[in-house]
């Protein structure tokens, strides 16, 4: 007969089945199966949603687009960035600009002139272009009030940096009556070109030259000798004796020399005359 098993053995028995699965789960399920699986699914949800995230852009492209668009008119109604090309024309832009905005504030240079202007040297890594010129105006207070809300409310964008103001007893020439509490003011007035690469609507594309073709060679027939073409414009070679330009000169031929037939030994020489033998 098979001995009874008492309760406390079935307890026992269980306890150790369930300790021999925890660790056969920890050491062969856990680290082999379950780790893997979880980093699969924290994987898909990233890609979930970052799939997300670009369908939504996607679908925002449409209007994205329209802003960009009514953005690039804006900017085309109202430039912020200098329309010269080179420091150099950028400069005498912006001398310019100053003339006229004094000219309007002051017709004549009655109340307001322009004392010095000078161009800056920039220096310094930037990522825009600055181009800058040193000012000096001699103005009253409402002029000068005028002169620099034209200069930074306008277009292209302006700016005005290091602005002193210095106050002088008369403006102009005392003797003749000139107006009492103007301003002597320096400041250096600063644009910024548009960044190399970005083209300009409107603006005309340089088209390269086209180089003319060659002339195709022409076949010499056969047995003649090629000759050197001459540019137009050179001269060519000069006339020769027969008057056909690059012609080759004739070959002249001379006579053989002639010699004196030699004396017969038996006959006796003649005396030269007027010798000692002549009569």
């Amino acid at each position: 007969m098979n001995p009874a098993v008492t309760p406390r053995e079935r307890l026992i028995a269980l306890g150790v089945l369930l300790v021999v699965l925890a660790l056969a789960y920890a050491v062969l399920v856990h680290p082999w199966w379950t780790v893997p699986m979880r980093e699969v699914g924290a994987r898909i949800e990233q890609l979930q949603e970052r799939d997300a995230r670009l369908r939504a852009e996607l679908d925002q492209a449409t209007a994205v687009q329209v802003r960009l668009r009514d953005a690039q008119q804006r900017l085309a109604t109202q430039p912020g960035f200098l329309p010269e090309a080179t420091s150099e024309l950028a400069v005498a832009g912006l001398v310019q600009r100053l003339e006229a905005v004094v000219g309007q504030a002051s017709p004549g240079n009655r109340s307001c002139q322009i004392s010095n202007r000078s161009p800056l040297q920039i220096e310094g890594k930037e990522p825009y272009t600055r181009v800058a010129v040193q000012v000096r105006l001699r103005c009253g207070t409402p002029e000068l009030a005028a002169v620099l809300h034209s200069i930074e409310t306008g277009t292209p964008r302006l700016f005005v940096e290091n602005l002193n103001l210095l106050a002088q007893r008369f403006f102009g020439d005392a003797q003749a009556g000139g107006a009492d509490g103007g301003l002597d003011v320096s400041f250096d007035l600063v644009g910024y070109l548009r960044p190399a690469g970005t083209a300009v609507e409107g603006a005309p594309m340089a088209v390269a030259p086209v180089a003319a073709p060659m002339p195709a060679p022409t076949a010499l027939p056969q047995g003649a000798m090629p000759t050197a073409t001459t540019p137009a414009g050179m001269p060519g070679p000069a006339p020769t004796a027969t008057g056909t330009p690059g012609a080759p000169a004739p070959e002249v031929r001379m006579p053989p020399p002639t010699r004196a037939p030699a004396p017969d030994p038996g006959t006796p020489a003649a005396p030269p005359s007027g010798g000692p033998d002549a009569p």
